[in-house]
């Protein structure tokens, strides 16, 4: 009994280190209240779970761009990198993104995306010149998701744009996406498969924390992915509702093995070791940009 009970303690720890080697912190403005002191015990802590890779949702949030290349998210990254954690950095991010896609038809949608990633390509060229970071690669915050994806010209426009998107950058894109039930699994599977081929590295978020759709119906969808596609486990439980601001509490990512995805958890404000970010937040709240 003693010796099953240490194997399973060990495939546990193999298993929460594994789901933690990739991290997304999502910057707030108010992020920037934190000293330098905490940033690196986030770091190093971060760096103790298990975590290689730091995937940055954004660097610039509409007009907010975090004191730039000399500003607190830059000097907190270069800790980060100094605690051994590669970086893959965010691009720009359009605050009204949401509301748009809902108000656009498949033309005004094409253009829309033409002109933000025209914005993130050239955050991309600043952050290369100022801020002079080491990345990985490059993630664009405008999430995917089968609802506003659910006819094929439009999909096949947004891929076409991705593709032409990612040529233009000197490390690989990321890209994220989640599923609403519009598509069916194997539909959902093949199109993001169809991205990854093209050179994308996407994540797909396991749906978890918000809890929109049950978990056989997630199984279902993560049955039907190509194990080039990513899989983001959502550390936090959605307590808020439909129309009010997005609340949510820390909670344990689902601990199931990733099998041949790569593996990546949402987000670093809701693990125990990055509680001080969440703890911050809370104090001084409603004077930030929203997150999820």
């Amino acid at each position: 009994m003693a010796r099953w009970m240490l194997f399973f303690c060990l495939m546990l720890g193999t298993v929460v280190a594994r789901a933690d080697e990739r991290v997304f912190y999502q910057p707030l403005n108010v992020d920037a209240s934190l000293n330098q002191a905490q940033w690196q015990k986030i770091w190093q802590d971060t760096a103790r779970q298990g975590a290689r890779t730091l995937i940055v949702q954004w660097t610039a949030y509409g007009d907010a761009d975090f004191g730039g290349a000399n500003g607190w998210l830059a000097n907190s990254l270069k800790i980060a990198q100094q605690q051994g954690l590669q970086l893959v950095l965010g691009l720009k991010m359009d605050p009204a993104y949401y509301q748009r896609i809902d108000e656009l038809d498949t033309a005004g949608l094409g253009k829309y995306w033409q002109a933000q990633l025209g914005q993130s390509l050239a955050q991309q060229q600043k952050l290369r010149k100022d801020w002079k970071l080491p990345v990985q690669g490059w993630y664009l915050p405008l999430e995917l998701d089968d609802f506003h994806s659910l006819a094929a010209d439009r999909r096949v426009t947004l891929q076409r744009q991705l593709k032409d998107f990612a040529g233009k950058l000197d490390a690989p894109l990321h890209v994220s996406a989640f599923s609403a039930g519009k598509l069916a699994p194997s539909v959902n599977g093949q199109w993001l498969g169809e991205l990854s081929t093209a050179g994308i590295q996407v994540w797909w978020q396991d749906g978890a924390g918000t809890g929109r759709l049950p978990a056989v119906v997630r199984n279902g969808y993560v049955s039907a992915l190509p194990c080039s596609v990513g899989i983001v486990r959502e550390a936090f439980r959605q307590v808020s509702r439909e129309g009010q601001a997005f609340h949510a509490e820390p909670a344990a990512p689902d601990a199931t093995p990733t099998g041949c995805h790569p593996g990546a958890v949402f987000s670093l404000r809701y693990r125990p070791w990055g509680r001080v970010i969440l703890d911050n937040q809370r104090q001084h709240q409603g004077s930030d940009v929203q997150n999820h």
